[in-house]
């Protein structure tokens, strides 16, 4: 029997029958009258403060025991906060009479912590590939720059870190032995991968994956904006400026200037101005309309009528964009970014390649159904773009844009309503279709911002640290794919095994049996001589 068992029967015992002799103490609890006589001093120390009681009952124990797991699971593993903090806090809580609060302590049961959730993570990634049910990859690679270099490939669609590994080195034979060594482990394929235009990484989906490389959506946008947006902006300000300052004139005293204000040459100047600043209004008006039109078309269904969509159409459109945005430029004689659109127009075929492969993917998945006309029909001509519009309204804060992609949406659900294939499915069949639309829509990812995140939240947590403890990068992968949760409660780990996991933290805190005791601290005293 352990210390706190020995001090709960104790405590009952003196719930039950109130104050007692140490010898009718240990005879009725079956104990020597030495340790129930060191364990009822050590409930006197421990019960200094009014709520100190509490903490002597077993509902009180166990509450306690999940704070500190909590907190050290929580604020320690998760958001990098130092034990030393950690420690002051469960001090400010009067704590340290009931458990071991110094820095030493809580590492101790952070360190356990931290193997607990690392053998976790690997029994349960185990549990789900032996399910069979793992999702094929469609991926985002990167990698980020702390104390060493980490390697980061991540499963875009739900999330799943695939690999994060510190390396001294970012070629192609690095990345290609890390990942392949993950995929054989996890068994499952890359379908695409979405990276910059880095020669490693592009040539790790060519030739490693036999995959489409695509570049990130992005990026690709940012070439164009960092080139051209703050020119346009400057110009319109300086606009702005200038017809500010010639309504000023029009509008002083006739004598506080040399000259009369109402003249010709006055006036005639505060309409230049004005003309000006109108003309770089409506250039920046149009530069965003194309940018709009680039960020609108690169979906499977197009904007204006929500018809399926080809790459060739897709980089049709885009062409036209760009050669606007281009000759928009030149025609407002803003610097010459001939390099820069050179390169965005290089990437325009393989952005594009997205769209055949999103539609190769829907075909192998319908293939095997022998659907009539009418319902293959109907899941191109409807459900796709109506699935694939919706998700994409939900992650647009763009006020013009949303309104348009809702003005769309409604559309495309009054279609869906007059279709023969919603009269003649039954509800459930066509719910479950609908649910495979949903699923397909997220197989579309044209940028890498999963990996971004990520790479902002490791030089957070490098900064809290002030470095990356050794081994501690390893529970940070598991913490995101198994305790990571989505509003819908659902993990990254969930998602790319299509399977459920018990909870980490309470899997966590079974194995958390005993916290380490509190010191037990001399009392204050008085040297005399």
């Amino acid at each position: 029997m352990g210390f706190w068992d020995k001090s709960l029967r104790i405590f009952k015992c003196l719930c039950n029958h109130g104050t007692q002799s140490v010898r009718r103490i240990a005879h009725k609890t079956g104990g020597s009258k030495s340790s129930v006589h060191r364990l009822t001093q050590a409930m006197e120390r421990r019960g200094r403060h009014p709520e100190s009681w509490w903490w002597e009952t077993e509902e009180g124990r166990r509450w306690l025991t999940r704070l500190v797991v909590a907190a050290l699971s929580t604020f320690g593993c998760k958001r990098g906060v130092g034990v030393d903090t950690l420690s002051e806090f469960f001090a400010r809580l009067r704590l340290e009479t009931q458990v071991g609060c110094s820095p030493s302590a809580l590492r101790g049961v952070m360190e356990a912590l931290v193997v607990t959730i690392e053998e976790t993570a690997q029994v349960w990634e185990q549990d789900g590939v032996a399910g069979g049910e793992v999702c094929e990859i469609i991926g985002a690679v990167d990698e980020t720059f702390l104390a060493q270099m980490i390697l980061v490939f991540q499963d875009v669609p739900t999330g799943y870190i695939v690999q994060e590994e510190v390396a001294d080195d970012r070629t192609y034979a690095t990345w290609k032995a890390l990942v392949d060594e993950r995929l054989k482990a996890l068994g499952t394929s890359v379908l695409s991968v979405v990276s910059d235009r880095a020669k490693a990484l592009i040539q790790l989906a060519e030739q490693g994956f036999e995959c489409l490389s695509m570049p990130d959506f992005f990026h690709f946008m940012h070439d164009i904006v960092k080139h051209y947006a703050l020119t346009m902006a400057r110009q319109l300000r300086q606009a702005h400026q200038a017809l500010a300052h010639a309504e000023a004139v029009l509008t002083r005293p006739p004598g506080l200037v040399h000259s009369d204000p109402d003249s010709r040459a006055v006036k005639a100047d505060g309409q230049a101005k004005r003309a000006e600043g109108q003309r770089w209004e409506e250039v920046q008006r149009r530069y965003r309309h194309h940018l709009e039109t680039l960020s609108l078309t690169l979906h499977p269904c197009g904007i204006s009528a929500a018809a399926p969509q080809t790459s060739a159409q897709v980089q049709g459109q885009w062409h036209a964009a760009v050669e606007a945005i281009a000759a928009l430029a030149a025609r407002h004689q803003l610097p010459n970014r001939h390099d820069a659109m050179k390169q965005v127009r290089q990437q325009l075929p393989a952005l594009a390649a997205l769209v055949a492969v999103w539609w190769e993917g829907v075909g192998q998945d319908v293939a095997p159904l022998d659907l009539s006309p009418m319902e293959s029909q109907g899941a191109r001509a409807c459900l796709l773009p109506l699935g694939s519009w919706a998700h994409q309204a939900t992650h647009t804060r763009c006020t013009r844009r949303k309104a348009k992609i809702l003005r769309l949406l409604a559309a495309v659900r009054t279609a869906l309503h007059q279709h023969a294939i919603t009269r003649r499915m039954p509800p459930q069949v066509l719910e479950e279709w609908q649910g495979w639309a949903t699923q397909r829509v997220k197989a579309f990812q044209r940028a890498s911002s999963a990996v971004e995140g990520r790479n902002g939240y490791l030089s957070h947590m490098h900064h809290h640290h002030r470095g990356l403890p050794k081994q501690r990068d390893k529970v940070w992968t598991a913490l995101h794919n198994f305790d990571c949760r989505a509003a819908d409660g659902t993990t990254p780990a969930s998602r790319f095994f299509r399977r459920t996991f018990p909870d980490l933290f309470e899997t966590v805190l079974s194995h958390i049996e005993v916290l380490p005791r509190s010191r037990q601290r001399k009392h204050d005293g008085v040297l005399s001589g």
